[in-house]
Parts: structure tokens; C-alpha cells; sequence
């Protein structure tokens, strides 16, 4: 890594250069500050060492002239005049470190070791960031299903408004990924997309965790807390299940969405919010309101635009391609090879009615890659898949019936594990020792 040294002594540059050279670092030197500055596009060093007093343009000033030209460098000041205050004002300007003169060797490296560690992170955080901005945007949500295309344009000509949209369709048919290709292909993509599952948190706690409250709002309210709508200020907030929003909350949600603010558990001000509300739900709203239990007025302020995901079943021809997607995705992940798809697996695939759409399809590839252990993917790793194939059983009882099953599921997957018990067991999702009793009672 290239370190840049700024610094008046001519001493204090060649002895830092001699430190870093030896800890493997390439290093180059200026004795003046504004010609740093000039060379930064040329030399495009890793991390910089300035001094903080310097004749003509000292430190501080180096910062405040990094800062004015948009420059996120890392800078370590450094300091024979070290105080508190110097230390305070090199950070407020941006500075990742400050060092006081004289200085041991291990301190010097020790910084930049910890310099190094933060920007591994810093690049690892944008690298997942841009991966998981890529896994969203609209551009890469394949399909040629007519009705899935309509949604993705419409998707594109509502992004950048903040009117409210209502996804429904049935659980696992992507209406998470709906939701945050609105917000990341729209304005409010750099802001935060907040996911809230209004079903998954107890009513006692869900006002708070919305709308957040002040100390003493109850007993254990000990100091100030934000809720989830001024998190997701200036961005999206996607309200899944809100069929299951309590009744008292609908009316709180109803005045965030006429008048753009809230009111905080235990606060008597109100609070405003810049907030995009994308809500979604595998109940039918109207009957809802029917039955009572939901608002008509939230209903239809909620419902300015809605989108209605079709299920997998009646979209057959995206079912190769989100298979071959989520192949690759998980070969990455489990860094293992791609896989094909036998023609059987296909068809299978095809064949299968889906009652848990795309999660459930995006789970039985995830479990193949991991059982899978050829470079093709057969029937055999798709238990899941065959079970919709109906089977002709030669009597009615029951019980039978289950032996049968039973007995077949547990032959495929000893086939499938080259007779691994142990392997088998976990497919099926049985202990060892049952595993075992099972084969000896069938006469597998």
C-alpha cells in the first residue's frame, strides 16, 4: 500500500520512509502541503501522515482543502504540539487519526495496520452494499411473463414518487423484492428502506417500535427512543402483513399518511416525517373491512396504487430462469461450481404446482446445491419438487398409504446419498437411530 508523507522536516520524512519501507509499505514525500494536494490524482496513496504545523499551508488547512474538494482520504495527523483540542478539531475535519511527536515505531505501524483493517471493511460494506443494491434493482428481476412485465414498468414510472403502494398476492410470490426495487430505483434509493412485519411483532410493543416514545412513557421507557418511522426518514418504509396492523394503530398509520407526522408514545408534540409507505398483504383488504377489522380509509389511502403479483404456478416459463438464478447464486455463496439442471429436474420443476412460490422454489435449489454432489442436478435432489406428482395408492387406508410414502421417500434418499444414512437422515428430517429402525422394518 502507498503511503503519502507530509511533512516540513526533512529528517522526520526520510526516517517514516525508512520505518515503512521495512513494514513493506511504498512511500512518497512532500515538504509542502498544497503540492500534496496537486499530486493526489497522480500518486492515489492508500493512507496519508500529515503534520499538523507546517509553514504556508499547515494541516488543519490541508483537511479543510481535502474536505472543499470532495477528497475521503485517510489522514493521520501528527503533532509534536499535541493537545486535546488539536486532536478534536483533526477529527471534526475528518481525520481518522492523530499521533503526538516523538512517536515509537510500533506506534506508527500499529495506526496503520488499524487504518488498513477499517478500510477492508469500509470496501467490504460498499462491495455488499452495491451487491445487494444489484440483487434489487430492477434491471436484473429476469422474467418474460406479460403480467410480470406490466408490474415492472409500472414499478419504473411510480419510483420516483411518494405516493403509497399496496402490494398483494400470496405468500413468497416477491413482494419484498417489489417493494425494494420502488424505493432502489427510484429518488429515495440512497435513503433507508426500513422492513417492518407488522404481524411478527406484539401488539403491546408494535406502537412503540413505529412510532417510538419519550422517557417515562411506561415503566421500562428509560430514556428517548426513535421509532421505525423516523428511521426511515427521508426513505421507504415497506409495511408487510399489515392486514395484521391492530385497529388502534390504523388510525396512528392513517394521520402519518394524511399529515406526514406521528406522535411518539407519551409525547404530547408531534413529530414530522418525510416517509414513503409501501404496505403489503396475502389477506384480502376488502373482506377485512367487511369482517371490521381494517379501515376503509386506510384501505384506500394505502391503496393509491396497488400491484398484484401473480403466483409462480401462473408464470411456468419464469421457473427455468429463476432456477438458473438462484443456481448461481448459491454456487457462489457455498463457492461451488454451477450446476445444470437435468431435463427431468426441469420438467419436474415445471410440472410442480408451487404452492410457496418463488421462497419455496429459491429453498429446494438452495437444499440441492448443498446435496447435490455431481455436476447435475437430478430429480433425486428435488424431493420436494416430485412430491406434487400424485401417486396411486391401491387402497384407502391411511395408514398404508403413509407406509407407502414413507417407504419410497426413504429409499430416494438413500439413492440420492449413495446409502449415507447419516446423510439420508438429514434429509428426511429424522433422527439416525429412526432412520435405521425405518429401514429394518421395511426391509430396505
Amino acid at each position: 500500500m502507498k503511503i503519502l508523507i507530509i511533512d516540513d522536516e526533512e529528517s522526520m520524512r526520510h526516517m517514516l520512509s525508512v520505518i515503512l519501507k521495512k513494514e513493506g509499505y511504498e512511500t512518497v514525500s512532500f515538504n509542502d502541503a498544497r503540492r500534496a494536494i496537486d499530486a493526489l490524482e497522480a500518486e492515489e496513496p492508500d493512507f496519508i501522515l500529515c503534520d499538523i504545523r507546517m509553514p504556508g499551508m499547515g494541516g488543519l488547512e490541508f483537511l479543510k482543502a481535502l474536505r472543499e474538494r470532495g477528497e475521503q482520504r485517510t489522514v493521520i495527523m501528527m503533532s509534536a504540539y499535541g493537545t486535546m483540542d488539536n486532536a478534536i478539531e483533526c477529527m471534526k475535519l475528518g481525520a481518522y487519526d492523530y499521533i503526538s511527536k516523538p512517536f515509537k515505531t510500533a506506534e506508527i505501524v500499529l495506526t496503520l495496520k488499524k487504518a488498513e483493517e477499517r478500510e477492508g471493511l469500509r470496501k467490504e460494506n460498499r462491495r455488499l452494499k452495491e451487491e445487494v443494491a444489484k440483487d434489487y434493482d430492477i434491471s436484473n428481476i429476469h422474467t418474460s411473463d406479460e403480467k410480470m412485465l406490466e408490474i415492472l414498468a409500472m414499478v419504473r414510472k411510480i419510483a420516483d414518487y411518494s405516493t403509497s403502494v399496496l402490494i398483494t398476492g400470496e405468500s413468497g410470490t416477491g413482494k419484498e423484492l417489489i417493494a425494494r426495487a420502488i424505493h432502489s430505483s427510484g429518488v429515495r434509493s440512497g435513503k433507508p428502506f426500513v422492513v417492518v412485519n407488522c404481524g411478527a411483532i406484539p401488539a403491546a410493543l408494535l406502537e412503540s417500535e413505529l412510532f417510538g416514545h419519550v422517557k417515562g412513557a411506561f415503566t421500562d421507557a428509560h430514556r428517548n427512543k426513535a421509532g421505525l418511522f423516523q428511521e426511515a426518514d427521508g426513505g421507504t418504509i415497506f409495511l408487510d402483513e399489515i392486514g395484521e396492523l391492530p385497529m388502534e394503530l390504523q388510525v396512528k398509520l392513517l394521520r402519518v399518511l394524511q399529515e406526514g407526522e406521528l406522535r411518539r408514545v407519551g409525547d404530547n408534540k408531534a413529530v414530522k416525517v418525510d416517509v414513503r409507505i409501501v404496505a403489503a398483504t396475502l389477506r384480502d383488504l376488502k373482506e377485512e373491512i367487511k369482517k371490521g377489522s381494517f379501515r376503509d380509509d386506510l384501505y384506500y389511502r394505502l391503496n393509491v396504487i396497488e400491484v398484484k403479483l401473480p403466483p409462480l404456478r401462473s408464470r411456468p416459463g419464469d421457473i427455468p430462469g429463476l432456477a438458473s438464478h438462484f443456481i448461481e447464486k448459491y454456487g457462489r455463496r457455498f463457492g461451488k461450481p454451477a450446476k445444470a439442471l437435468s431435463g427431468e429436474a426441469a420438467a419436474a420443476l415445471m410440472s410442480y404446482n408451487w404452492p410457496g412460490n418463488i421462497r419455496e422454489l429459491e429453498n429446494v435449489i438452495e437444499r440441492a446445491m448443498i446435496l447435490e454432489e455431481t455436476g447435475t442436478i437430478r430429480t433425486l435432489a428435488l424431493p420436494i419438487a416430485q412430491g406434487e406428482a400424485r401417486k396411486e395408492f391401491h387402497e384407502l387406508s391411511i395408514k398404508k398409504a403413509e407406509e407407502e410414502l414413507e417407504k419410497e421417500l426413504i429409499s430416494r434418499a438413500l439413492e440420492l446419498t449413495g446409502n449415507n444414512r447419516t446423510k439420508a437422515a438429514q434429509i428426511l428430517e429424522i433422527s439416525h437411530r429412526a432412520l435405521l429402525y425405518k429401514i429394518k422394518s421395511y426391509g430396505l
